[in-house]
């Protein structure tokens, strides 16, 4: 999640190409990132299962069975590599969002309607997915995402236990 002009929260995913594959522009910045999670299509069809895979959040989302979160406090090593994994994996997110910021500096201080916005970085970002496809040269990216949020919804038991699988299968 990211704030553009200091009115509009987004929701992104990407995949590790750094193409946009799917979009939520139509919040407040006043909404916690995991309300317009819940609130997403997205969270619906990957609740009824129709997605296989699972997508990578901060610590400010409850792990879901298909929204894996890192540990709070990492205890064995495995965990510590599944959390170091988690995070750099993640980070693909916030060079996405600083990639469509740098592309479009626009985005940097929208001077329109919230309705605008949300047109505006809709059009910004099909044009930097076009510009992915077309392997255009990126522009330099200033990474200023900030990833810490407090959760507001409590971790599901599954979810958790998907993440153990995780960490049992992959880094153990």
């Amino acid at each position: 999640m990211t704030l553009i002009g200091y009115m509009l929260l987004l929701q992104m995913i990407c995949d590790a190409d750094c193409p946009i594959t799917n979009l939520e522009a139509k919040w407040p910045g006043s909404v916690h990132d995991s309300r317009v999670f819940r609130a997403s299509r997205i969270y619906q069809r990957l609740s009824l299962g129709e997605f296989s895979g699972v997508l990578l959040g901060d610590k400010g989302y409850a792990c879901e069975t298909f929204l894996l979160t890192p540990l709070a406090d990492p205890q064995t090593p495995a965990q510590q590599a599944y959390n170091h994994a988690h995070a750099r994996t993640r980070a693909r997110i916030e060079m996405t969002f600083g990639l469509l910021k740098s592309r479009f500096q626009c985005l940097h201080h929208l001077r329109v309607s919230p309705d605008r916005a949300c047109d505006v970085t809709v059009a910004c970002t099909v044009l930097h997915n076009i510009a992915s496809l077309r392997k255009e040269r990126a522009p330099r990216v200033a990474l200023d995402i900030v990833w810490d949020n407090a959760a507001i919804f409590p971790d599901n038991i599954n979810g958790r236990l998907v993440r153990e699988q995780y960490i049992a299968n992959y880094f153990s």
